[in-house]
């Protein structure tokens, strides 16, 4: 890694512990700052603090001190997840003292090159298809940022000849000041997260911002179907690089029913690809643009095109069973993304839904729940899938308490060539800590039956 001196003797806040916390804590550690680190939880309950405090860091857990920046800090690194409107947060910000999340260190001590993913939907999928297009390339790319490694983490080991490919969420893209990556993309764009942020308009902002440190020799791959994405592409100064699945472009990839199309000529057959669904092509477009831009071999995009099946919890296939397909999509947490995933199939769907009830409508869903037979149904929002559904002209509707339930009466209701999917349309945490845990309890079920 890059010794920088930006944080020696500086005295550096850490706000919020979890995975991205203790790094940034020990990183700024050895890169010769005063780090103090400031958790919610109470110390007694937090090994992560306790170890933190025996390397020689000062910690202060359970509580958020009102007068906590009267310490004199020049930084302060935050966990994603902790909002703008945090008092002390917002103080810093008003006090002129610089606040970012741990991605913008990452950049700052990497020797590697960084490729930046970001959108609402697709972009783990996007990230881990580059990832293995790369990486059976023999290009050693490392992976890292949301999708569940920390990057200040990576970008310590990382060396100059490699790439670390990067999954970045608007509340991380939030945080940072000067990382530009050499290559980066947005899939899509989508009201989400608007619980974080103030507005869509401030959402947008955050994902733009994956690309506005960009110059003209990097590249910016978009989704020029979006007029919102194409509007922030003209404000990148990067070499823009438009994705489209609606037919050829003469500049860009592209992709109609048969053909993927790389600056207007045919490149890639379709029908061999393994990853259903008009929502995978965009993240496929992305990723084998970002291939062919890393000079990645077109046998090795084909080969991974044509066995790669998914990421686990993203319209995940599971198994086949008495000729039924289970598809696990628990990161559908959102109406539009149950909408992409119902929309990849032709066969006839039982439906697995439900969770937190944030009171979102369901009807960005309507326009794709004509092959849905039935619809099974749990959590808070019960009883709402389950009216949704009625105005739909869904036949049959079941309400149960929780996915095992779930999985055992959508196997009843299925008959043969039919697709059981979970792609829940909301949140987990009525239920589950998060949505990983919920998928991992419906391929139990599944593989219980």
């Amino acid at each position: 890694m890059k010794h920088i001196t930006t944080f020696t003797s500086k005295k550096v806040l850490v706000l919020g512990l979890a995975k991205s916390g203790v790094a940034a804590a020990e990183l700024l550690h050895k890169l010769g700052a005063f780090v103090t680190v400031n958790d919610a939880k109470p110390f007694e309950e937090s090994p992560d603090a306790q170890d933190l405090l025996s390397k020689g860091i000062t910690v202060i857990c359970g509580r958020h001190p009102e007068d906590l920046l009267d310490e004199g800090f020049e930084y302060v690194i935050k966990n994603p997840g902790i909002p703008y409107h945090n008092p002390i947060v917002r103080e810093a910000v008003a006090n002129g003292i610089p606040v970012w999340t741990e991605m913008e260190l990452a950049y700052l001590i990497s020797e590697a090159p960084f490729i930046g993913i970001t959108g609402s939907n697709g972009k783990t999928t996007t990230t881990t298809l580059l990832f293995h297009m790369l990486n059976q390339g023999g290009q050693k790319p490392m992976i890292a940022g949301n999708i569940g490694t920390v990057a200040c983490t990576v970008a310590e080991i990382a060396r100059p000849e490699q790439v670390i490919v990067t999954e970045l969420s608007s509340f991380q893209l939030m945080g940072i000041d000067s990382f530009r990556p050499k290559i980066s993309i947005l899939t899509n764009l989508y009201e989400a997260h608007l619980d974080y942020h103030a507005s869509f308009e401030e959402y947008g902002e955050a994902k733009f911002a994956v690309t506005k440190n960009q110059m003209s020799e990097d590249v910016f791959i978009y989704n020029s179907d979006q007029p919102a994405v194409a509007a922030f592409a003209n404000r990148s100064n990067a070499k823009l690089l438009p994705f489209s699945t609606k037919g050829r472009l003469e500049i860009g990839i592209s992709a109609d029913n048969e053909w993927i199309y790389w600056m207007g000529e045919p490149y890639l057959e379709r029908k061999p690809i393994a990853l259903p669904g008009e929502h995978n092509l965009e993240n496929i477009l992305a990723a084998v643009a970002a291939s062919i831009l890393m000079d990645c071999p077109k046998e090795t995009i084909q080969h991974v095109l044509a066995s790669f099946t998914g990421v686990k919890h993203r319209t995940q296939f599971v198994r086949e069973w008495k000729q039924r397909k289970f598809y696990n999509d628990s990161k559908a947490t959102n109406t539009l993304a149950t909408k992409s995933a119902l929309a990849a199939f032709e066969q006839p769907i039982i439906l697995i839904a439900g969770g937190l009830d944030r009171g979102h409508s369901f009807e960005e869903m309507r326009i794709s729940m004509d092959n849905v037979k039935a619809i099974v149904s749990f959590g808070e929002t019960s009883d709402r899938l389950i009216d949704f559904g009625t105005t739909c002209g869904v036949k049959l509707l079941h309400k149960v308490e929780n996915i095992q339930q779930a999985v055992k009466v959508a196997a009843d209701l299925s008959e043969p060539l039919d697709v059981i999917l979970l792609s829940p349309a909301c949140a987990s945490w009525d239920q589950y800590a998060n949505f990983e845990l919920r998928g991992d309890d419906f391929i139990d079920a599944v593989f219980q039956i």
